[in-house]
């Protein structure tokens, strides 16, 4: 649910902020949503003491879960951590969280705008 959610937010920001033209729009995404950069939000989370103790519990319990599946284009850590972060997205989501959802989603991308030098709007 947490890389829907994610996937959905990105995309309507990149679209609304004109930044970005439909047929170039995935591969601007992915900037956002790749388990690198997933892995990276979730280390400035934890630095930056971003999560309250429930969402580290479910980031915990994410990352440590068994997916039974090994990923392609990452090493294996990294796709944990960015699971975890989905799994934070997909809790809040689902306990209809909705503004801790929307300042969790806003510091995400604030993050990898300010990563790649560019302003949210």
């Amino acid at each position: 649910m947490g890389d829907a959610v994610l996937e959905q937010v990105v995309r309507e920001h990149l679209i609304r902020s004109g930044r970005v033209k439909p047929n170039i729009l995935h591969r601007e995404a992915t900037n956002y949503v790749s388990a690198k950069a997933q892995a990276t939000i979730v280390r400035e989370l934890l630095n930056t003491h971003f999560l309250t103790e429930e969402e580290e519990a479910v980031l915990r319990r994410g990352r440590n879960a068994k997916s039974g599946t090994v990923p392609k284009n990452t090493d294996v850590q990294t796709y944990h951590y960015s699971t975890a972060f989905e799994a934070v997205i997909g809790s809040l989501y689902l306990s209809e969280q909705k503004e801790r959802l929307q300042e969790l989603l806003q510091f995400s991308i604030e993050f990898i705008d300010a990563q790649k030098g560019e302003k949210s709007k």
